[in-house]
């Protein structure tokens, strides 16, 4: 029998689940097993995973889980020395340099457990077949934009938090807006086409602002990109792997240029691959704003959570596109799970190379 371990998310910020009580209820009328972490700030109740069928465990309960169990989560373990001997399912961020991926995949490596990343659960064609992308573009012009707004006022943005929908975070977007009494910036999207970059072109769209979208077709020529600077906002929307051109190099801060925020909602500074060449770090929702440059200002978002600003409907868009996966965790060989589990043993062989 397969046994679903969701797991709490013990990140603080972080609301969104990777399953809905109907898709637990749809996994044990297949057989499965399932076990649900007690969570004080997971957006779905517990009683209706209660209601479901799902077995309760308290929080953080999943070390002692038994070792047949397939532990889910969506963002990373809490940072600890401790092997890691469970099968998991989550968003790791280790295959692209970072540190803290390496001190991951060292844990897997000690403890003989496996990682299934969600980032590389994909198609036989290497499409991705779920993601937060949507919302995370969504999510991340709304944050740039109350950067840039803050700019306007001669501050920087202050603490953001979750809203209950999208219907109160455009209405709060757009009365602060309003109030700056001005115009509307201008915004260049890069992956336009993509699923992050759509939801960024839309909250834009939605507050007036006009966007110019770039996909593969503008960007194939490699750099440099002056077209950047020439616009108030710039969002980079993209998956940085090998190759990918530089969009804004270190010589932005001090070049002439219109470019006052950047939206950096892929969000891998420590990657060895990121286009983004002014800043080295995440910020938060404490601090959305990373001020590079003072004059004229420059600052940088890169929250690494974005789609937790509206966890119901993320989690609910994000749930209906990995359910049908989830059934098939009874053969873990195969499809996505296959293909997943090919990334990680390529990755934990290099760590003893």
């Amino acid at each position: 029998m397969t046994h679903l371990w969701v797991r709490a998310e013990q990140r603080p910020n972080e609301d969104r689940v990777g399953i809905l009580p109907e898709g637990v209820a749809a996994l044990i009328a297949q057989g499965f097993r399932v076990t649900v972490e007690e969570s004080p700030a997971r957006v779905i109740p517990l009683e209706g995973y209660s209601a479901a069928g799902a077995e309760i465990a308290p929080e953080a309960s999943w070390p002692e889980a038994p070792e047949d169990a397939i532990v889910f989560g969506l963002k990373e373990l809490p940072e600890s020395d401790l092997p890691l001997r469970h099968r998991h399912i989550m968003f790791g961020h280790a295959y692209k340099g970072q540190p803290a991926g390496q001190r991951l995949l060292r844990r897997f490596a000690a403890g003989g457990g496996t990682l299934y990343d969600l980032e590389y659960l994909t198609d036989a064609d290497g499409r991705r077949v779920a993601a937060f992308g949507y919302w995370a573009g969504y999510a991340g012009a709304a944050v740039s934009l109350k950067c840039w707004a803050a700019q306007q006022r001669g501050g920087i943005c202050g603490p953001v938090s979750s809203y209950d929908n999208a219907a109160a975070l455009l209405a709060d977007l757009q009365s602060e807006l309003v109030a700056l009494n001005s115009g509307r910036p201008t915004a260049l999207v890069i992956g336009a086409l993509g699923r992050v970059g759509t939801g960024a072109s839309d909250l834009c769209r939605a507050m007036g602002v006009p966007v110019t979208g770039w996909d593969m077709a503008e960007t194939a020529h490699g750099g440099p990109f002056p077209e950047v600077l020439a616009h108030e906002l710039f969002f980079n929307c993209i998956l940085a792997r090998p190759g990918t051109p530089v969009f804004v190099p270190a010589s932005a801060k001090t070049a002439e240029r219109r470019l006052r925020v950047i939206g950096d909602i892929a969000c891998d500074p420590d990657s060895d691959f990121s286009p983004i060449k002014v800043y080295d770090r995440t910020t938060s929702w404490d601090a959305p704003a990373l001020r590079v440059h003072d004059d004229p200002p420059l600052d940088v978002m890169a929250i690494d959570n974005l789609p937790s600003l509206l966890p119901r409907e993320s989690s609910e868009d994000f749930a209906d596109q990995l359910l049908p996966h989830l059934k098939t965790l009874g053969d873990l060989a195969g499809g996505v799970w296959g293909r997943a589990r090919g990334h990680f043993d390529t990755h934990i062989q290099e760590l003893s190379t």
